[in-house]
């Protein structure tokens, strides 16, 4: 316990000693210089009287009252050593002088000691070569913030017979994103040099470069500018490099009336002559890269492509041209994606949406980052073709960078096969152009001029035949507006930045120039853009190969013929889809046919059995002809089920129309008269044999065959019209189903295959199809219920009614089951084939079997092949032979005479009742007596009368009172027999005639 105390005091003294320390550490309070003061950020004044020592990395700034200006570091910062940064250099308040005094129109100021105008400075002046010096050449700033002499001038000197000089304002990235200046002002000296020494080219005149170093970024640009712009000499042209720098020297020069010449600008946004009037620029424009890809799509027929661009202006503005480019040569951009500084996301969208052509726009930097991407999602290979840009370091994917984690291996497997653009700025061909010099011999001396410097390692080494035509194109422009000028009685030298004149015939000087240059023909649209050729490389093992050249201005493609693919040849813009016709099996078609072949010689013999014993009674009274149509039905079915099976692979597509008609005429007229036939005999029956009592009679007429074939007939004609309006209206023809998922064929071949099925079809193949299945869905639900009513009815008339009814069963629950099956299956030419065809065989066997087996059964074993005489005997006894269905109708006809005499005593009984309340009556009216006196016996009622003698309803008489009764009922108990039965023996027309009173 005494132990944790003492840490937990050692802890805070620890604690309290730290805090202290850190009360004290700092830098003290020194003093503001004299005029002056000092800027306390963040204390109020009650706060800096108070304090003594400010924490380390406090600031404060220094101010000067009044006009005077701070000359020395204006800020200074606390350092942990407690001392304040640069006070080995004394900031001090001082006044400044006039501004103008330091420019000198046509001449030089130097400033001692260099920096702003503030007291104790010294300005000397010093006038250009034909120019007099009019003033004293120096002067002083005093402490009261004035000079101590007028500003001098200086005065052209007309009889100077030297050159006068032209001054041309440049910036030269020297540092910063894109180093250009580093090889490009080298090759702008030495083009000033050589025309400087012509006497050919502005003889009169002297080129003079003044510049400065913009780093490539605007808002520096902006600050040179200003300096170049306003002070002396006067500059003739400006020559900015960068993109973003000559924009803002661009748009502001036309304020200035000046031109602006660029060698390093390929922002397609400069092209635009309304934002940007007086531009120009000898480096071509990065849409120049774009017709020269549209010729590359072109030649390999490409007609898909997708991009992937880093989203900066010219990058943007670039793939806006390149989409218009494309548009016009009818090329898709199927997708296009764009990253900032992670291009992770936008690689894995153009793997999954399968882009095969693509091209990347963005810096080396980020192409490093965006082919690491590609190897990690394999999108690279003999499936694909990578376009880059051209100005990229030849071995910029070996270079380490710590931004991915792939390695040089890595990166180099994955940019093989790409192919760059690159826009010609060194001129192939061995010419001397204006400047006398062909483009070996200027490399040549450029490199001397380097001093032997890495070329690799030179920023702009590949943009200085660029800049070194630009001083030419300038050099050339101003030479050939010395004589318009002159005519005007102007002169080059007389130029401000007020004079339009010149200015107009320099801009039309520099817009009709055309020569030969070290960087190639020099020439420029009416954009101010340079047009120049495009060279064509690929990387092929690892280095760059020239594969062709392209001529923009003439449409010419050099094609050396050298490219190199990883497969046989350019890949596919996409994977290719070969269309390919789904057949049927024709191992199942000739399965089917086999079974459809048997089928028609089952029914060719049916067929011919019926039509051989029509003579024969048994076959007669099963209405062969209809029979003999179902059979020929039969086989037309069965004869529709080749036509189903034959598709393009049997046929030419001109025919397959014929087939489809065939196939529909068939199946229709072939169901019709089978189905058509059994329909009729159900129908008949079901007419005739199902009639109430009163209307039995009807059984015994004579059933006229006419009617049975007009009912088929009728069918036939139904069926016959439909089919003609259907053909006539909208007639069948082949239709191509495409509706099904590609697939990927065996091996590694970048291909896909899309089935195709053929199919007969019409315009409106739903509707014709709904009318014919609801058409025939009603018979065939018609035909079960007719079947189901008939099942009971036995009639010798048609004596194959109930074999007719299972044939309905049969082919209507397989109809009902196939239609909609067939329609779910049309994709699939085998499941659907072989389920309407195995539906039409096993329809078509059934039926056959059901109706004509049964009869050749019957005739070959009960041998009845005899002649028709012996066949009507055996037709006259055939009560005995079918003694089961005679029964069946006699136990019918029993149960109906039974409920009959049941009436008849239930009627006597109650006319017993009656005759007995008539009795009872009587008697209660004659008196006794009367009884008596008369003469006349009683009436015998109880004895004579016969309906007094039957029993109760539901009693039977005994055997021993039948002779009571009177002859007619006596014998009405034979008409029960002990079996239940009824003898027709005993059923005499005369007691038969009492019972239906």
């Amino acid at each position: 316990m005494g132990l944790s105390f003492a840490l937990l005091i050692l802890l805070v003294s620890f604690s309290l000693t730290a805090a202290l320390r850190n009360t004290t550490a700092g830098c003290a309070i020194i003093r503001p210089p004299r005029d002056g003061g000092i800027r306390y950020r963040g204390l109020t004044q009650e706060q800096i009287r108070s304090v003594q020592v400010l924490p380390v990395d406090y600031e404060i700034e220094y101010i000067c009252r009044g006009n005077r200006v701070i000359v020395g570091p204006k800020v200074r910062k606390c350092l942990p050593d407690g001392t304040w940064t640069d006070l080995n250099q004394r900031s001090r308040c001082l006044l400044p002088c006039p501004r103008v005094w330091t420019s000198l129109e046509n001449g030089r100021v130097t400033v001692h000691p260099p920096g702003p105008a503030v007291e104790d400075t010294i300005l000397h002046y010093s006038c250009l070569e034909g120019f007099i010096l009019v003033g004293r050449n120096s002067t002083h700033c005093t402490k009261l913030g004035k000079w101590d002499s007028p500003k001098p001038v200086c005065h052209y000197d007309r009889h100077y017979t030297g050159k006068k000089k032209l001054y041309i304002g440049a910036l030269f990235p020297m540092s910063g994103g894109w180093p250009g200046g580093q090889a490009c002002l080298p090759a702008a000296q030495m083009a000033l040099d050589l025309v400087n020494k012509r006497t050919d080219i502005l003889p009169d005149y002297e080129l003079e470069l003044i510049y400065y170093d913009s780093m490539c970024d605007p808002g520096e640009a902006t600050k040179l500018l200003y300096d170049l712009l306003y002070t002396e000499p006067i500059k003739i042209v400006l020559m900015p490099g960068c993109s973003s720098v000559s924009t803002l020297v661009a748009e502001a020069a036309r304020m200035w009336n000046l031109i602006v010449l660029s060698y390093g600008s390929s922002s397609p946004a400069l092209s635009n002559r309304q934002r940007f009037p007086t531009f120009f620029r000898t480096h071509p424009s990065a849409t120049l890269h774009n017709p020269t890809r549209v010729q590359l799509f072109q030649k390999w027929k490409w007609t898909k492509i997708a991009t992937i661009q880093q989203t900066t202006e010219v990058f943007t503005s670039t793939l806006d041209d390149l989409e218009q480019r494309v548009k016009e040569a009818g090329i898709e951009i199927s997708v296009r994606q764009s990253f900032l500084t992670d291009p992770a996301v936008a690689v894995k969208n153009l793997k999954r949406q399968d882009a095969r052509i693509i091209v990347g726009l963005f810096y080396e930097t980020e192409a490093r980052k965006v082919f690491c991407e590609v190897y990690k999602e394999k999108l690279y290979g003999k499936k694909y073709v990578w376009f880059l840009i051209g100005w990229y370091a030849d071995n910029w994917f070996k270079i380490k960078d710590p931004s991915i984690n792939c390695t040089v291996e890595q990166m180099t497997e994955a940019v093989e096969g790409h192919v760059t653009t690159e826009i010609v700025m060194l001129n192939p061909e061995t010419v001397r152009g204006a400047s006398n010099l062909t483009s070996q011999e200027f490399l040549a001396q450029l490199m001397s001029k380097l001093g032997g410097k890495n070329p690799e390692e030179t920023g702009g080494f590949q943009e200085a035949p660029l800049a070194y035509d630009a001083v030419w194109a300038l050099a050339l422009a101003l030479n050939k507006t010395v004589g318009p000028l002159k005519a005007k009685g102007r002169r080059l030298e007389d130029f401000n930045y007020n004079n339009k004149d010149i200015t107009s015939e320099i801009y039309r000087a520099l817009n009709t120039s055309s020569f030969e240059g070290v960087s190639g023909h020099v020439v420029f649209d009416a954009q101010g853009s340079r047009m120049a050729w495009t060279l064509i490389e690929q990387l092929q093992g690892g280095s760059y190969k020239k594969i062709g050249y392209y001529d923009m201005t003439k449409g010419n493609l050099s094609w050396y013929g050298n490219d190199r693919w990883i497969g046989s040849g350019p890949p596919a813009d996409q994977t290719v889809v070969i269309q390919k016709f789904r057949y049927l099996s024709q191992k199942l078609f000739v399965s089917v046919s086999v079974f459809a072949g048997l089928g028609i010689l089952m029914g060719i013999i049916c067929l011919t059995f019926n039509i051989y014993n029509s003579n024969i009674r048994y076959i007669q009274n099963s209405q062969p002809y209809l029979n003999n149509m179902t059979a020929v039905g039969c086989m037309m079915a069965l004869a529709a089920v080749f036509l189903l099976g034959i598709d393009g692979l049997h046929v030419r597509n001109s025919q397959f129309p014929v087939v489809c008609q065939f196939r529909l005429w068939l199946l229709g007229l072939g169901f019709s008269l089978a189905y058509g036939s059994m329909f009729t005999k159900i129908w008949w029956v079901h007419t005739v044999f199902t009639k109430k009592d009163e209307k039995k009679d009807k059984r015994k007429q004579h059933l006229e065959p006419w009617k049975l074939y007009a009912t088929v007939g009728v069918l036939l004609i139904i069926d016959i019209l439909s089919l003609m309006i259907w053909q006539i209206v909208d007639p069948l023809h082949i239709t191509v189903e495409k509706k099904f998922t590609k697939e990927a064929p065996k091996g590694d071949v970048d291909q896909l295959i899309e089935p195709l099925l053929q199919h007969c079809s019409s315009e409106k193949m739903n509707t014709w199809l709904g009318i014919v299945y609801g058409y025939k869905g009603l018979l065939l639900l018609l035909g079960i219920f007719l079947a189901y009513e008939t099942k009971s009815v036995s009639t010798e008339k048609i004596n194959d009614h109930r074999a007719v009814g299972m044939a309905i069963y049969n082919v209507s629950v397989l109809c009902m089951i196939t239609a909609p099956v067939t329609m779910i299956l049309s994709s699939k030419q085998d499941a659907s084939f072989a389920f309407a065809s195995l539906a039409i065989i096993f329809s078509v066997y059934i039926t056959l079997v059901v109706l004509f087996v049964p009869k050749m059964r019957r005739l070959i074993t009960r041998g009845e092949w005899q002649s028709d005489q012996q066949e009507t005997m055996k037709t006259g006894s055939s009560t005995n032979n079918n003694d089961e269905e005679k029964s069946r109708q006699l136990e019918r006809e029993n149960k109906e005479l039974q409920k009959i005499i049941q009436e008849k005593e239930e009627r006597v009984s109650e006319l017993r009742n009656q005759l007995s309340e008539r009795q009872a009556l009587r008697s209660r009216r004659r008196p006794s007596s009367s009884n008596q006196n008369h003469s006349s016996p009683p009436l015998p009622t109880s004895q004579n009368d016969p309906r007094s003698h039957l029993p109760p309803p539901g009693y039977t008489l005994p055997a021993s009172d039948n002779h009571s009764l009177p002859l007619t009922f006596s014998n009405s108990s034979t008409l029960y027999q002990p079996d239940g039965k009824i003898n027709r023996n005993n059923c005499h027309p005369s007691r038969l005639q009492l019972l239906y009173k």
